[in-house]
């Protein structure tokens, strides 16, 4: 199967970004994929809003996955309840078809997506770095 443009310069954009990089964009692929589904939703095209969900539920399952407990086991934990949420009202919403449910991730992943990216240009301040590039999907 030949890949779109978009697909390759994805691909490519994910193999060569830095992990702080990837991390934004994990949280703007599960808001953005959200989003479409709440659309989607809204049109009564369930099967497209499951596929949209499950797509934004595997990025929150990256995010559990991605965190280290060795480096600081209080914040991981902290975190990892955070996501499960997260997971939790996509499920939800997957299984009821209920907005609210959307929204409620959303609005969690839009306040982790910004505190991401203050520690960024924090970081890049300090570093004396150029700041964290802006957001790309809107909250």
């Amino acid at each position: 199967m030949a890949q779109t443009a978009s697909e390759a310069y994805l691909k490519t954009q994910v193999l060569t970004a830095p992990p702080e990089k990837l991390q934004l964009m994990l949280y703007e692929g599960a808001m953005r994929f959200a989003n479409q589904a709440k659309e989607k939703l809204a049109q009564k095209d369930y099967e497209a809003s499951c596929d949209l969900l499950v797509r934004a539920q595997k990025i929150v399952v990256e995010l559990i996955c991605g965190l280290r407990p060795e480096v600081n086991p209080g914040l991981c934990a902290k975190l990892a309840a955070v996501y499960t949420f997260i997971y939790r009202r996509l499920v939800e919403a997957n299984v009821t078809h209920q907005a609210k449910a959307i929204d409620d991730a959303v609005q969690i992943l839009a306040i982790q997506r910004d505190t991401w990216l203050e520690v960024l240009d924090k970081l890049a301040e300090e570093r004396g770095a150029e700041p964290a590039p802006e957001a790309l999907v809107s909250s």
